[in-house]
């Protein structure tokens, strides 16, 4: 089922990003008083009272829109121009808005503009309107400052939400009252098909290798970074395997997000991410591989998705014999904590093999859904044990006394020992290392699970 997705809206510094990392549960985002300061991830897991939902951080308007310009006012029209595209998009792209306003600061001419801008673009479908708008007063640490919430009924919103991002005081009634308003998660159909995303940063040649998988100008293709605004799936056979295509807008450094329709499409390549099997990252040769590309293949980890790493353009890159070494070593080194992951060079614009981007692909699928019987993993770890015993900080040695898959999609192991806590993340990644010399689970992370055995 597709989790909600709550949006955080707000102009700058009133603590939009403290809130995000207070219903997430970690400091994903940068927060600091400096406006405009979030420059991190802006998409994440929330859970309250069992129910699962994705949180967006918009991020503050930068006051700073353009080094050569100087700060916006709170009241100027360029600055309510930025939070009018802000807000348009996120009424249009969450099934609830959080908007976030300083109970210290009090009613401003821009929280006002934006309290408009919000109503006027929500829907009213069978009597019932969406998405529904939180007024959420935050800072109001003290009683004096939680009185002052009155004033906010002038947003016409309805009622306030007094809250402290920072201490956590009244988020729980806000949370509380966000469950009642969700809407109803119903089963999604049953749908067996390979679902493929394609994700990187702009104007990599994402559109253009949809189009020469699917044999048709599907998508628009544009040489202006950000054309692909949504996240469009396409439905296709492939040698008699239903497979579906995701084509997403990209990815851009946090920094390098437009507080408009990019910011949102971002959003949107990430709940694509979510729900594919495999994705397929792209990287311009060209250009070579960045710190972004490293980041949006963090994310495909994270949710723990199997990939595939696409270098596009290959044939506008100059090259002799060790070209392609070079490259295929640099990217090594940049995603070296997904060593595991295939590299194909392609060229989208010649279809240069670009016809071995789905056969790879569901290679990768396969090896996603492949099964350990549990007498050959326990031999992987007995003999992994044998080459390297576990070494000892703290006077005890971990002990490993068996091990068994426990699902796939993706493959998980459960191993059970003395105490979880003795086993280090290098020796863990040694363990990996041992399972995938016997069965390589080629671009598919795997979950090793620790438990004591008295459990």
């Amino acid at each position: 089922m597709t989790k909600p997705v709550v949006a955080l809206v707000g102009r700058p510094n009133v603590g939009k990003s403290t809130l995000f990392n207070r219903l997430c549960g970690e400091r994903l985002a940068i927060v600091d008083d400096t406006p405009g300061t979030t420059r991190d991830r802006l998409f994440a897991e929330a859970e309250w009272c069992g129910v699962v939902f994705d949180v967006v951080d918009t991020g503050g308007i930068d006051p700073e829109a353009g080094s050569r310009r100087a700060p916006l006012s709170i009241g100027s029209a360029e600055f309510i121009d930025e939070i009018r595209s802000q807000a348009v998009i996120a009424v249009n792209e969450a099934d609830v808005v959080f908007f976030l306003v300083d109970a210290i600061s009090g009613v401003t001419p821009a929280d006002i503009e934006v309290a408009n801008i919000l109503r006027k673009s929500q829907k009213t479908i069978d009597g019932v309107t969406t998405p529904p708008i939180f007024l959420v007063v935050n800072k109001a640490d003290s009683f004096k400052q939680r009185d002052m919430v009155n004033e906010f009924y002038e947003l016409g919103l309805g009622d306030p939400y007094p809250i402290s991002a920072v201490h956590g005081t009244g988020t729980g009634d806000l949370l509380d009252a966000l469950l009642k308003v969700f809407p109803k998660q119903e089963k999604e159909t049953d749908d067996d098909s390979v679902k493929i995303a394609i994700v990187g940063k702009p104007n990599v040649g994402k559109s253009s290798l949809l189009n020469r998988l699917v044999g048709e100008e599907r998508s628009i293709v544009s040489s202006i970074p950000g054309t692909t605004r949504d996240a469009v799936d396409t439905s296709m056979v492939y040698e008699g395997v239903p497979v579906t295509l995701i084509d997403t807008a990209g990815i851009r450094r946090r920094g390098k997000v437009d507080p408009g329709v990019e910011k949102y499409s971002v959003v949107r390549s990430m709940r694509a991410i979510e729900r594919c099997d495999v994705a397929l990252l792209m990287i311009d040769a060209v250009e070579g591989i960045s710190a972004q590309d490293a980041h949006i293949a963090g994310y495909v980890k994270d949710a723990w998705k199997s990939s595939v790493v696409i270098v596009n353009k290959w044939d506008a890159v100059e090259k002799d014999t060790y070209t392609m070494q070079q490259f295929t070593d640099r990217i090594r080194t940049d995603l070296n904590f997904m060593d595991y992951v295939p590299i194909l060079f392609i060229s989208a614009k010649t279809g240069q093999r670009v016809d071995q981007v789905l056969p790879l692909a569901l290679r990768v699928q396969e090896e996603r859904l492949a099964h350990i019987n549990t007498g050959a993993l326990n031999r992987i770890l007995q003999s992994a044990q044998d080459v390297h015993a576990p070494t000892s900080r703290t006077g005890s040695a971990l002990k490993l006394y068996y091990g068994t898959q426990v699902r796939t999609d993706p493959p998980t192991f459960m191993i059970y020992c003395n105490n979880p806590k003795l086993a280090h993340f290098t020796y863990l990644r040694f363990l990996e290392n041992q399972i995938r010399k016997e069965y390589p689970f080629t671009g598919t992370p795997i979950r090793l699970v620790m438990k004591p055995r008295s459990e």
